[in-house]
């Protein structure tokens, strides 16, 4: 695996092909960070219409990956997989880039990139 990719495990590739597959229009998962929470950062994952001029595009088993650049520094190297636990199911973020997660897990921080 690339250190500059973003990529899907076959398992979260299977659910979003699944899931953009009922959705008019949608051609991939953009997925990024936004700082919030009590750690610093929050991933982003949501549906992509369109690719913006400055994203870059990954492909990973067969699912088109697109982030931003600011996001891409904080995201490269990461595996993304999609997890059932009990009665829940959601994405799960395997970032070489984190440093430490808050309690709740809906926030991290990342190691010094500078």
């Amino acid at each position: 695996m690339s250190t500059l990719t973003i990529n899907l495990t076959e398992r979260a590739a299977q659910h979003v092909r699944d899931y953009l597959g009922k959705q008019d229009g949608m051609i991939g998962l953009r997925v990024g960070v936004k700082p919030t929470g009590c750690s610093g950062y929050q991933y982003v994952i949501e549906a992509a219409q369109q690719v913006n001029e400055q994203d870059t595009v990954f492909e990973s088993n067969g699912v088109k990956v697109i982030t931003d650049p600011q996001s891409l520094r904080y995201l490269a190297g990461t595996e993304l997989d999609y997890v059932r636990e009990g009665l829940n199911s959601g994405f799960r973020f395997n970032n070489p880039n984190v440093q430490e997660t808050c309690g709740c897990g809906e926030s991290f921080s990342l190691k010094d990139t500078g």
